[in-house]
């Protein structure tokens, strides 16, 4: 299997995106960094270990990928393909019952 995969596949695999078209449009907004540096194509590949910066809601994420999934799976299969390096709405606790 090949260790690199396109940016909008990951962002969809990875649960980012709700389609695979919108994950493309997200890819050449020019708003998500890729190691510091800013991409603008849908077919800019990621690795394990890359670090992705990019918008979510009114925050911005910093991650880091950790795998490239080979489906969209689950959630608990899609947090599995990154970790979050920023303190962001994704690391929020659950509300208490």
């Amino acid at each position: 299997m090949d260790d690199r995969l396109r940016i909008d596949k990951w962002l969809w695999h990875a649960r980012f995106c709700k389609t695979r078209a919108l994950a493309q449009r997200t890819a050449e907004s020019g708003l998500i960094r890729l190691n510091g540096n800013r991409i603008g194509k849908s077919s800019t590949t990621v690795t394990p270990g890359d670090t992705l910066t990019l918008p979510r809601g009114c925050e911005v994420v910093v991650l880091r990928v950790l795998a490239l999934g080979t489906r969209r799976g689950p959630v608990p299969e899609a947090r599995a393909l990154y970790v979050t390096l920023s303190k962001s709405g994704l690391d929020r606790e659950p509300p208490a019952p």
